[in-house]
């Protein structure tokens, strides 16, 4: 016997009775299952009801984003966690520029529309770890959590930025909204919710204030920081447009009997203003911005140039080693761009060098594998840099074609005095030797540094004790040594 479960747009469901007697059932069986469905029915419905209300308190109807009551709870709960694991987060406080012009333009069911979309392309801008809300009319919230750095929150407000700069079709028309974006950082700009999204709110009137379209720290240093990684891209475009870059060239010896056998190039950076700026400051804004990717193609084909002059100078024909940064060794067409670049400056692929570090091969060991191969093919020689601070895993390292591996120098400046540091020098060069690669040791400063490596088999040293990074021109001496 089978009495169908009504719901408010019909039936949801069947409540069944069975019986191995045929002719089992009455009609007093039929109505006693009729008002046992009635009550399941009824419970059913009442918790529907329950399940949207609750969601109506705590989502926003147009988006399906969490509403002011529930963006401000999870962000009490980020705040939390982030104080007992010592972390820092940030609240970013979102207002559209000039939406009433969409509105009394092109009707509110057009500006619902950008509504939507808008929170749409703001989840897409965010991790999973993170939350995106909507305040209240066009005003939307975001929670960061587990951020490494407080300025990491400018990356986001940029990406956020470039999101909404694309065009919105509403209906047919084209249509282009900027926003204004206001930051504070837990815990420095405070640690309460309440207190954290006043203070970001302050700071979005403050975007607003200065030039729409932007973002503004709750914090004077913070923004005067973010102002300066700004200025920084922008020299950045501009250094490559002008020719700012030049590459230095350090050598690398024969620890045995001080032969160069090998020099690395080194990317410098002559400011018009500042002068000579420091790697450490330039190559993660070179990373962030993307402009590592054509930066790095000149540095390959300038190192390949420079190898065709000194050439024809007949000097001697050492290697010369190139760095490829992490998003350079993942771009799809790295083997073909760098066939590419050895075919136009007519250099021999085997006098040229490419490091990549130890981490950046093992965050996709099996892609490490087919991409290194592939370069080993076309004949380059492979060096992993600053072995011995990741975790390399030894199954895959027996599987990677290399050629060398150079010993991080903190573990070479320590060598001499620490028993720690001399025991890992120790076995990288052993396991290095065992799996036939050419051990490299960095930052060599002291002879007793050099006697140790010697002692215990390195191959090569490079570092200050040998000679610093110079231009092309002033290791002329050394290559006709070397000749």
């Amino acid at each position: 016997m089978y009495v169908p479960l009504q719901g408010e747009r019909g039936p949801f469901g069947v409540l069944g009775m069975n019986s191995l007697r045929d002719q089992a059932f009455s009609e007093d069986d039929l109505r006693f299952a009729e008002a046992v469905a009635n009550v399941l029915s009824a419970s059913v419905r009442r918790h529907q009801i329950e399940s949207r209300l609750a969601y109506m308190a705590e989502f926003d109807a147009l988006t399906g984003l969490p509403n002011r009551n529930l963006l401000q709870d999870r962000l009490t709960q980020t705040v939390a966690q982030a104080h007992r694991r010592g972390e820092q987060g940030a609240v970013l406080f979102i207002d559209l520029d000039r939406f009433k012009l969409i509105n009394d333009t092109l009707g509110h069911h057009v500006g619902d529309a950008l509504i939507a979309e808008v929170g749409r392309r703001l989840m897409q801008c965010v991790r999973s770890v993170d939350t995106v809300g909507r305040v209240s009319g066009d005003e939307f919230g975001v929670v960061l959590s587990e951020l490494s750095h407080a300025d990491d929150a400018a990356i986001v407000a940029q990406k956020i930025l470039a999101a909404l700069a694309r065009p919105f079709d509403l209906e047919g028309t084209e249509a282009y909204v900027t926003a204004s974006i206001g930051i504070s950082v837990f815990p420095a700009d405070g640690e309460d919710a309440e207190t954290l999204l006043k203070n970001a709110d302050m700071a979005m009137y403050r975007a607003k204030e200065m030039t729409r379209n932007a973002y503004c720290f709750f914090t004077a240093e913070l923004n005067q920081r973010s102002l300066t990684r700004l200025q920084l891209n922008t020299d950045l475009r501009r250094a490559m447009e002008r020719g700012e870059f030049a590459l230095y060239y350090q050598p690398k010896v024969d620890l045995h009997d001080g032969r160069l056998l090998g020099v690395e190039a080194l990317l410098r950076w002559h400011h018009p203003a500042r002068g000579m700026v420091m790697p450490a400051e330039f190559i993660p804004a070179l990373e962030d911005s993307g402009l590592i990717l054509p930066v790095g193609e000149w540095v390959l084909a300038e190192a390949c140039a420079q190898l065709r002059r000194w050439q024809a100078q007949g000097l001697g024909a050492v290697p010369v080693a190139v760095n490829l940064s992490a998003k350079q060794f993942h771009r799809p067409d790295l083997d073909a761009l760098v066939r590419r670049v050895l075919a136009g400056e007519g250099v021999a692929p085997g006098l040229i060098e490419l490091e990549i570090t130890e981490s950046c091969l093992m965050s996709d060991p099996e892609e490490a594998v087919r991409v290194l191969g592939s370069l080993r093919r076309a004949g380059l020689k492979i060096s992993v840099d600053d072995f011995g601070t990741g975790y390399s895993s030894l199954s895959y390292l027996t599987r990677l074609p290399l050629n060398s591996l150079k010993i991080d120098r903190s573990f070479v400046r320590d060598a001499a005095t620490s028993r720690e540091a001399a025991s890992i020098v120790r076995s990288v060069i052993d396991m290095a030797h065992n799996l036939h690669f050419t051990v490299v040791a960095e930052g060599v400063e002291s002879d007793e540094q050099v006697a140790f490596l010697r002692r215990h088999g390195c191959d090569l040293g490079q570092g200050y004790l040998f000679g610093l990074p110079v231009p092309a021109e002033q290791l002329v001496a050394l290559l006709g040594r070397a000749a």
